[in-house]
């Protein structure tokens, strides 16, 4: 009977430092996600998965919401258009309430984020998934946005 009891506690203490090192992990990936995209690095691009699916999520003037989905080639595209201009303009996002969730198959993110020069704080998730290499990818993203052009991406 000490045996199992024994078992059993070591296979919970090992289950629950493996569940505290993969949410640090996630965690740690975030954190290098929006250093990476605060500083307009390349290495952006690694850290979606080749079939991520891309929400942009419009909130309209009148408060409701329409989501513009786009994939991830198109996506890292249009980032990269971007970019040259946000850089001149130091456009950067701030978070808060960051928290990570777990899933059957990943952790999934969520926190408000902030855009430069704004006073309003809008919604955002990613999901992200280790692949069996370790590398952590993210496989769903959702930002809020304000910004009305993304309605013509709605379906």
């Amino acid at each position: 009977m000490k045996k199992i009891l024994f078992t059993l506690l070591t296979f919970t203490l090992v289950s629950l430092t493996v569940y505290a090192d993969n949410r640090q992990e996630a965690l740690d990936f975030f954190n290098n996600y929006v250093k990476a995209a605060n500083n307009y690095e390349n290495s952006i691009s690694t850290m979606y998965a080749p079939n991520a699916v891309i929400i942009r999520q419009v909130v309209k003037p009148d408060g409701t919401t329409a989501n513009a989905y786009t994939d991830t080639a198109t996506y890292l595209k249009q980032m990269r258009l971007s970019s040259a201009v946000a850089k001149v303009r130091n456009y950067k996002n701030t978070y808060r309430n960051i928290s990570v969730s777990q899933l059957s198959d990943g952790y999934k993110i969520s926190a408000e984020r902030q855009p430069s020069g704004e006073s309003y704080w809008l919604k955002t998730y990613q999901i992200i998934k280790k692949q069996p290499n370790g590398k952590w990818l993210i496989t769903e993203e959702m930002m809020q946005t304000k910004v009305q052009q993304f309605l013509k991406y709605v379906k």
